[in-house]
């Protein structure tokens, strides 16, 4: 099918503003390229004047600047499965003995660093004897392979002295009490041609820390470019991630309040307006944390410890929806703000991969990083017979007690689910398969469930555990911090927020994302019940509040009450609104001040400012 051209639009115009739109043609797939190192409001405006009427603005010849281009995307090209394998296990990062030049409290511009704030809590935590230091680098990688079949092309990826820029990044495993210092240098190329910005904000998704550690969307830097609330450029950051629960204040020799520990975290590209390109690219990572119960120890002495399957038998599987241009390069129009559904499901950067594991309990950490799609995944038998499982975490939270007998998860964009599988049930030799059964045609969101489903992760029984295993998974997991009274939240203040579109652009209460302007301030130690409303029946919105957890008190559909699922009562910090939908949540907002954001972690709609900043105060 060739595009269908009308004289409606003056995109020359338009795009001299904001940089080159190049068009690439090859079997009439079409592709945007951003290139851009102007101002984010012009984008922005060139966004909104564009959007409402062309689906993928392209600039053509001089003679055909006038023009909307219509395009359907043909499907990515035909792979074969499970051709690849992941790693048996995982290898954690390791820290360095030290940064040079020395970390310090305020942003060492002489040394190279951008304009941050200055680090919250810095002498209590740098000198904590426990303290780590980390580094790595956002960077490059010319030749990655999503599969054998397509061609090696750049990605973009977090390197470590030990491990290479590759999708995801490095896996950092951190305690509760031991807090780090990482730093993060940005040697992405500056003259890069295609999407994404060279910019980054590395947000750490959802620690409990000061903001100027948050990855705040305009908090980017590079050597020639700084965020509008940065001071400065900068070839690298310092991030501060203080590894404390929320409610420090009240009980530091404890490192907080326990029932608030996080344990599945993720950390990823957070540039204002360009989050979706550079996650696109491949900028994510994990980050673990444990403490005293859930301790990364199965064979630990500490009787107060789970004992939870441990590493080499933890493992976490990144979930991301990719599409590919009919060479099998990865392709992405950072332009469409409803975005472009990936129909090749990428597991750990990898397509259809193969994992082999040992007869033995594993707890396999499953995140859903995006951009856009969502998943309903089972794990089955080559006959599609639905295996069991035991749920015993979600976003990062062990729950207070595991969900048994699992046919399934489902993860909207940024949810996470952790999994206990027991693999001794299964003769060396088996194959098993998740399969994604939840039927999504565009970025609206999800459909129907349809059987048999999608393979997307192939699974090998292939060897017997060299000990005993001893893991468990116990009755009793992580208790919930008690809900204030009745009485209490019925005297809680209240906040309104409303996700819709507007002339084309996604909007919160009929406003776009302003980076410098707060919409709330909100004293440090108080506490507000926060109504999230989808007014819309097309769209689905996973939304996401960075800094702390909240709990759902009540959800309504059309609105009619409808029963909060067992695996959403506890914290979270992603609230799936699906069609004309509102939930109450509880807010707390403890032991750190600064801005912070919440946002639709749709990433396209994100980056079209489906986005708020929110400042907590001190009282003082």
């Amino acid at each position: 099918m060739k595009p269908k051209l009308s004289s409606n639009l003056k995109l020359r115009s338009l795009a001299d503003s904001v940089g080159t739109i190049m068009l690439k043609v090859k079997d009439w797939n079409f592709f945007g390229h951003f290139q851009s190192k102007s101002n984010m409001d012009s984008r922005r405006a060139f966004l909104k004047l564009t959007t409402a009427s062309v689906a993928a603005p392209l600039l053509l010849s001089a003679a055909d600047s006038e023009a909307e281009v219509i395009v359907i995307i043909p499907p990515s090209p035909a792979t074969t499965p499970w051709a690849e394998y992941l790693p048996n296990q995982i290898t954690p990062a390791e820290p360095v003995n030290t940064l040079d030049p020395l970390p310090i409290g305020q942003a060492n511009s002489e040394g190279g660093e951008c304009g941050r704030n200055n680090h919250q809590r810095w002498d209590e935590f740098a000198n904590s004897p426990d303290l780590e230091h980390y580094e790595m680098t956002a960077e490059e990688n010319p030749a990655w392979a999503f599969k054998p079949a397509y061609p090696p092309h750049p990605v973009w990826g977090y390197a470590t002295a030990t491990q290479a820029a590759g999708i995801p990044g490095p896996t950092y495993f951190a305690h509760y009490g031991k807090p780090v210092i990482c730093r993060i240098h940005n040697n992405l190329p500056q003259d890069h041609v295609g999407f994404g910005t060279p910019e980054i904000s590395t947000h750490l998704h959802n620690l409990h820390t000061g903001s100027e550690s948050d990855g705040f969307p305009g908090d980017y830097y590079s050597i020639n470019k700084s965020g509008p609330t940065l001071n400065g450029t900068g070839s690298y950051k310092d991030h501060l991630y203080s590894n404390v629960m929320a409610g420090y204040e009240n009980s530091p020799e404890t490192f907080g309040d326990y029932r608030e520990a996080l344990g599945t975290l993720f950390y990823h590209e957070h540039t204002l307006d360009f989050t979706a390109p550079n996650v696109y690219r491949g900028l994510s990572g994990f980050y673990l944390l444990f403490d005293k119960l859930d301790s990364g120890n199965e064979k630990g002495a500490n009787p107060e410890a789970l004992r939870l399957p441990s590493w080499p038998y933890d493992y976490p599987l990144n979930f991301m929806d990719r599409r590919f241009d009919a060479s099998g390069i990865l392709y992405f129009d950072q332009f469409n703000p409803e975005g472009v559904l990936g129909d090749k499901v990428v597991v750990n950067g990898k397509i259809e991969p193969v994992l082999k594991v040992a007869r033995r309990k594993y707890r396999l950490r499953l995140l859903n990083s995006g951009p856009s799609r969502f998943y309903e995944l089972y794990l089955v038998t080559p006959s599609n017979v639905v295996q069991r499982f035991t749920y015993i975490a979600n976003d990062g939270n062990l729950l207070p007690a595991p969900l048994l007998n699992q046919p399934k998860v489902r993860l909207g964009v940024a949810e996470r689910a952790d999994i206990v599988v027991d693999f001794s049930n299964y003769a060396i030799g088996t194959q098993l398969y998740f399969v994604n059964r939840l039927n999504q045609e565009d970025t609206r969101g999800p459909k129907d469930v349809k059987a048999p489903g999608t393979r997307v992760l192939k699974i090998v029984v292939d060897r017997n555990p060299p000990e005993p295993d001893v893991s468990r998974v116990p009755n009793i997991l992580r208790p919930l911090p008690p809900l204030p009274s009745a009485d209490e939240l019925a005297a809680l203040p209240v906040r309104r927020w409303e996700f819709a579109r507007k002339n084309g652009l996604w909007t919160i209460n009929d406003r776009l994302f302003n980076v410098n302007s707060p919409r709330a301030e909100i004293t440090k130690g108080s506490a507000e019940i926060w109504e999230l409303v989808n007014p819309s029946g097309g769209w689905h919105h996973p939304i996401h509040i960075h800094f702390e957890e909240g709990r759902i008190l009540s959800k309504t559909v059309d609105g009619i009450s409808v029963p909060v699922p067992l695996h959403e009562q506890g914290r979270k910090d992603v609230f799936v609104l699906g069609k004309t939908t509102t939930m109450r949540v509880l807010m707390r907002f403890r032991d750190f001040t600064g801005k912070y954001v919440m946002h639709c972690h749709n990433l396209v709609h994100e980056d079209h400012a489906m986005m708020v900043r929110w400042d907590i105060v001190d009282p003082d």
